[in-house]
């Protein structure tokens, strides 16, 4: 996980979780299956992410950006690496 911060690792390993939130309930599944991770650091970030971009995407009417328009954030940040075993400490990016 060089290229993410402790923070986004999290949300994206969590992610299908968190997501289930607002939609495992239609499945017959437990959508309160991300409380396992109530009280970690990164629950509320993840939480919230899934509140503000992923419940709008299962409306099939919702208006959304192109791909392409992400590929300018992407290449930003896939630049430089956050850590990584190559680095020194003194030069990792920034958190």
């Amino acid at each position: 996980m060089p290229y993410v911060s402790e923070a986004n690792h999290f949300m994206v390993a969590q992610h299908g979780i968190f997501q289930g939130y607002y939609f495992f309930h239609h499945l017959g599944l437990d959508r309160d299956m991300r409380e396992q991770f109530r009280g970690h650091p990164h629950f509320e970030y993840t939480a919230q992410f899934c509140h503000l971009y992923d419940q709008s995407a299962f409306d099939p009417s919702y208006e959304s950006m192109p791909l392409d328009a992400f590929v300018p954030m992407l290449q930003r940040v896939m630049a430089v690496p956050k850590r990584s075993i190559y680095l020194r400490p003194k030069e990792e990016a920034a958190v």
